[in-house]
């Protein structure tokens, strides 16, 4: 069976046209899904005998809420199952400007980062084009409204599922589906080269956002294992690349970790890094990890570092913590559903 999610609509026409069917069917078949029609035989308008074919070839892969949690500040965090068993997370975050979703990508994740929860027990696989997109249709179910902003940034290291990815942005931007536009998503790396020049070849116009979190080698090294791969001199040259691509401004993300990233120091040296590039830092103040040995920077150090790239010209906003009260970092939720399930 096939999940009829990972499919375009081209590519289901094409399947019905093989089938003897009606290409329009699958026009009519995705109307459905995307109101919230996740079962054939409801789908009034669509004849029975493509109906029986679809029912005997494919199923519609939303994957089943586990655990609903709801922040005070309108943060919904879900814990959900895909068909086979597997449980992700997504959250959903509730803006004046509109409803944005923190996707994930992989189940789990290998990049080892010391302050992400995702990275605890590793990737067990990754999602296809379809999982990824169900998370998007479950959500608009669930608050009865539509997603705007999407960003890849829940468990997984995009990047490291990249053809899934990529499909799954063209099903999400495609006129046709949820017609959420290029510039409305975000694509989240922890920096691996190769995938950035990859990406920036393709000329989409998403936002690529960098897991930096460190101004030195060695310091990165110390929070995320991908730095003994990749430099930063060399994400740097990517990013160039990349923006010489596209003509979009790259966003790194620092996450403030008290006593080892936090200094004035670090802040000059991040400058130092970042001047002349078409860049924009976001601040992010950690959520601690009961796994990690991280702690939130002080407010005081996160408004110092802040103050100290905005006084050099360089772009830069904090993160508005959202969701801290019911567990909304990656993989909290998920580890801790693992741990009192074994």
């Amino acid at each position: 069976m096939i999940n009829i999610l990972d499919l375009s609509q081209e590519e289901l026409k094409n399947w019905l046209q093989d089938n003897n069917e009606k290409a329009f069917r699958a026009e009519q078949v995705f109307n459905w899904i995307y109101k919230g029609q996740w079962d054939f035989k409801e789908m009034k308008n669509v004849n029975t005998s493509a109906i029986d074919k679809l029912t005997a070839n494919f199923y519609i892969g939303i994957p089943k809420v586990l655990e609903k949690l709801y922040s005070k500040d309108g943060t919904i965090k879900l814990l959900i199952a895909l068909s086979d068993g597997n449980v992700i997370e997504t959250v959903i975050m509730k803006y004046k400007h509109g409803n944005s979703i923190c996707v994930s990508t992989q189940v789990g994740c290998r990049m080892g980062c010391r302050f992400c929860a995702s990275t605890l027990g590793g990737r067990i696989r990754d999602l296809t084009a379809g999982e990824i997109l169900s998370q998007i249709l479950l959500a608009e179910v669930i608050i009865s409204g539509k997603i705007s902003n999407v960003v890849l940034m829940g468990s997984g290291e995009p990047l490291d599922n990249f053809s899934n990815v990529i499909k799954f942005i063209e099903l999400v931007n495609s006129p046709k589906g949820l017609n959420i536009g290029q510039r409305h998503i975000t694509l989240s790396t922890c920096g691996l080269v190769p995938k950035i020049y990859e990406l920036a070849d393709k000329k989409l116009q998403i936002t690529l956002a960098i897991s930096l979190h460190a101004s030195t080698d060695e310091k990165r090294k110390e929070m995320m294992p991908i730095a003994n791969r990749y430099s930063i001199n060399e994400i740097l040259q990517a990013c160039k690349y990349y923006t010489d691509k596209t003509n979009r401004r790259i966003t790194f993300e620092y996450a403030l970790v008290k006593g080892s990233n936090d200094t004035k120091e670090d802040a000059y040296k991040l400058c130092d890094l970042l001047k002349g590039t078409l860049s924009h830092v976001n601040l992010i103040p950690i959520n601690e990890v009961t796994e990690r040995e991280y702690q939130r920077s002080e407010d005081r150090a996160i408004l110092e570092f802040y103050n100290i790239l905005m006084s050099k010209g360089i772009e830069t906003t904090i993160r508005r913590e959202m969701g801290s009260d019911i567990n909304a970092a990656c993989g909290q939720l998920r580890r801790s559903y693992i741990d009192a399930t074994r």
